[in-house]
């Protein structure tokens, strides 16, 4: 079961990469058509519609990768403090209650609303219409995949409960490290609590000053 929890945390991540070249897409794009718009007076009425298109298709296909590394936002400060089978518990019932109806009906709506596209051959409303129907189709492609990964993350839940610790997940891109950070520079603890202290000593005012 590990193994196959692993596989489609490697599916997420590896689609989530290959989407995140888009942004690389995007910064070219828009410098280009800058560039063409006030140096050579040549704007291109297509290009606000693609980049529309391109940061579209990243947004939706970086909810799986960003689940599938536990990195959404949390709203409750106090999560953190909690035991992890409290914190399984907590997230199953949101996962059956609130996660699988949004994105099941996401998924559902996002595969009719892509077909309806695709038999009318939707274009876009521009002096050069481009394709619009193929976009359409990241929709129920990136809520397939959110589904997914919410699959696992049940599955993780569950397990959790069972062994009081999560399961591990498939790493990528690692937080800084602060002690690694402190090394690589000579900083020691104590040069920094004394940095503090000459700080708060420079903001404080002059003896007798009001």
């Amino acid at each position: 079961m590990q193994k196959f929890l692993l596989a489609v945390d490697r599916l997420s991540t590896w689609l989530g990469q290959a989407f995140a070249w888009t942004i690389v897409v995007l910064t070219l794009m828009i410098s280009w058509e800058v560039f063409s718009r006030y140096v050579l007076n040549s704007p291109h009425d297509w290009a606000l519609n693609v980049q529309i298109m391109l940061y579209g298709a990243l947004f939706m296909m970086a909810g799986a990768y960003t689940l599938s590394k536990n990195g959404h936002v949390r709203g409750d400060v106090l999560y953190g403090f909690f035991q992890p089978r409290t914190q399984a518990a907590i997230d199953l019932v949101l996962y059956i209650v609130f996660f699988l109806p949004g994105i099941v009906a996401l998924t559902w709506a996002g595969w009719t609303y892509a077909n309806e596209s695709l038999a009318i051959r939707e274009k876009t409303f521009s002096a050069t219409p481009l394709p619009l129907y193929p976009f359409k189709f990241i929709i129920p492609l990136a809520g397939a995949m959110l589904l997914l990964q919410g699959l696992v993350e049940i599955v993780r839940c569950i397990g959790c409960l069972r062994a009081g610790a999560w399961p591990s997940r498939e790493e990528d891109v690692e937080e800084v490290d602060v002690d690694k950070l402190k090394e690589m520079v000579h900083v020691k603890d104590d040069d920094i609590a004394a940095l503090d202290a000459y700080v708060v000593a420079q903001d404080k005012p002059a003896g007798g000053a009001r």
